[in-house]
C-alpha cells in the first residue's frame, strides 16, 4: 500500500512539473501567464511579482490617449505594453501587446531577435503595409511585426505610396517591433515611435 501511495505521488509531482507553463511562450490566446480573456482588473493578480506603470489616456475624445499598461519585471527590465480595446474600464479586455523582452518566443522561436526571413518561413503574410518610417508586416495569425524602413533598399526608403512585397525586403532584415492582436474587429493601429 505504502508504495503504490509512494509511486503515485511521484507520477503527480512529475506530471505538475511537466505541466509548469513556460513564462516567456508565445502561443495562441496566451503570452506566459497572461490570457487573452484577462480583464483589466486582474492585471495587479496576475503580475503581483512583477511592477505595472499606469498610463491612463484622458478624456474620452478621439484625439485622447490610450490607456496602457506598461509591465516590468522585479528587476526592471520591460517586458510588453498591454492596451485595452476602450479607454476607462476596468472589465475590458486587453487588445494588443508589444513585446519589449526577446525572450519571448513563440514556438517556432520568433522573438525580437528573429529576422524577416523567419517570419516569412514561419508565417503567411498578409499584408505590408508601408508607413512613414517602418514596414508593418502583418501575418494571418494574431501577431504582426514593424521593419524599419532603413533595412531597405534607399530606392524603397521613402516612398509612402510604394507596395512594398516580400521579396524586396531583405532576408536579415531585423524586427524593431513584435506585437500581437487579440480583438480582430479591425485593423491594428500602428504607432510610429517606440515607448520609452
Amino acid at each position: 500500500m505504502k508504495k503504490s501511495l509512494f509511486l503515485v505521488l511521484i507520477i503527480a509531482c512529475l506530471v505538475s512539473c511537466a505541466k509548469k507553463e513556460d513564462p516567456f511562450l508565445i502561443q495562441k490566446d496566451q503570452i506566459g501567464k497572461l490570457h487573452k480573456d484577462i480583464i483589466v482588473k486582474q492585471l495587479d493578480s496576475v503580475f503581483a511579482n512583477d511592477s505595472i506603470i499606469k498610463r491612463i489616456g484622458e478624456g474620452d475624445y478621439v484625439q485622447a490617449g490610450k490607456d496602457k499598461y506598461l509591465i516590468y519585471e522585479k528587476g526592471g527590465k520591460k517586458l510588453f505594453t498591454l492596451t485595452p480595446r476602450q479607454q476607462h474600464d476596468e472589465n475590458e479586455k486587453i487588445k494588443t501587446i508589444q513585446i519589449h523582452d526577446p525572450r519571448f518566443k513563440t514556438a517556432n522561436g520568433i522573438s525580437l531577435q528573429s529576422t524577416f526571413k523567419d517570419i516569412r518561413d514561419n508565417y503567411k503574410i498578409k499584408y505590408i503595409h508601408n508607413t512613414l518610417k517602418n514596414l508593418v508586416i502583418t501575418t494571418t495569425g494574431d501577431e504582426y511585426f514593424m521593419i524599419d524602413k532603413k533595412e531597405l533598399s534607399e530606392n524603397l526608403r521613402y516612398d509612402m505610396s510604394l507596395s512594398i512585397e516580400a521579396i524586396q525586403i531583405p532576408d536579415a532584415a531585423k524586427i524593431k517591433q513584435f506585437m500581437i492582436n487579440w480583438q480582430h474587429e479591425e485593423a491594428p493601429k500602428t504607432e510610429e515611435k517606440d515607448e520609452q
